[in-house]
Order: C-alpha cells, then structure tokens, then sequence
C-alpha cells in the first residue's frame, strides 16, 4: 500500500511560518513522523509540496499510477481551487483533505472547502498530529477494501 501525501502553498515554510498557528515542526519532521508510522503500518508513504496550483494537479494524475491513496493540504487552494477538486474526483483515489489548524476557528473565507465534497473525509484542528492522524484513518479505509 503506497500513500502520496501531497502538500500545497506555503506549507515549505512550516516551523518558519505563523508557529502560533502551524507549530515549529517542518515539512521534514513531519515526513520523518509519517514515514515512521508508516513502517509501523507495513505501508509506504511519498511526499510532494508544491507552491503552484497546475503542480498539485501533476501530481494527483501521475498518483493516479502507482499510489492507493492520498492526503492532501492543499493550503489556501481548499477554498478556491475548483482544478484540484476535479483533479481528486478524476483520480478517483481515496483521499482526506487535512489541515494543521481548525479552518472554521479562523477567517469565514476559510470556512468553505472546494475540495471535501470529493473526498473521503477531512481532518482539521489538531496541529501537525493531523497528518499521522490522517495516515492512521486512510490506511485503515484502505485496509478494508
């Protein structure tokens, strides 16, 4: 089982950026936390970020190819980006959207997601656990099918 957790704007600043919102870990530790516990789970995680909506879009059709599920903070693009939803629903692979912070405790702009419609669930509020919380949930839907 092969996992793409694929990360959006400005989440390459983590542990730079607002720590008072995202924390002081970086995109790094948290792919050195998702890679252990992936080990733990006898899956294989890949990570990708980009700062350009057209790169998250590339890098769901070519997931599309050799990976069973996605996780994707896509950042600022959640509330905008109608390319990335159509993206996730044309993969057709199970997918959690995840955030580091609550979106619905902060700016109403950031209370509409673009993208949940089209995915399996969505994860937001708990810092940057989410992403092992989003790991553990994704591999379990995927364990049962």
């Amino acid at each position: 089982m092969k996992i793409l957790v694929l990360n959006g704007p400005n989440l390459n600043l983590l542990g730079e950026r607002e720590p008072e919102i995202y924390g002081a870990k970086t995109l790094a530790d948290i792919a050195a936390d998702c890679t252990a516990l992936a080990g733990d789970l006898g899956c294989e995680v890949s990570f990708e970020q980009s700062n350009h909506e057209g790169g998250l879009v590339d890098a769901l059709h070519a997931a599309r190819r050799d990976h069973h599920g996605v996780i994707i903070n896509a950042g600022a693009y959640t509330h905008s980006s109608i390319a990335l939803r159509d993206a996730i629903s044309g993969v057709a692979l199970p997918t959690v959207e995840l955030h580091i912070s609550n979106t619905h405790a902060r700016d109403g702009f950031r209370h509409h997601s673009m993208i949940a419609g089209v995915c399996l669930g969505v994860i937001a509020g708990f810092g940057t656990d989410g992403y092992t919380h989003a790991l553990r949930a994704l591999h379990s839907h995927l364990s049962k099918r």
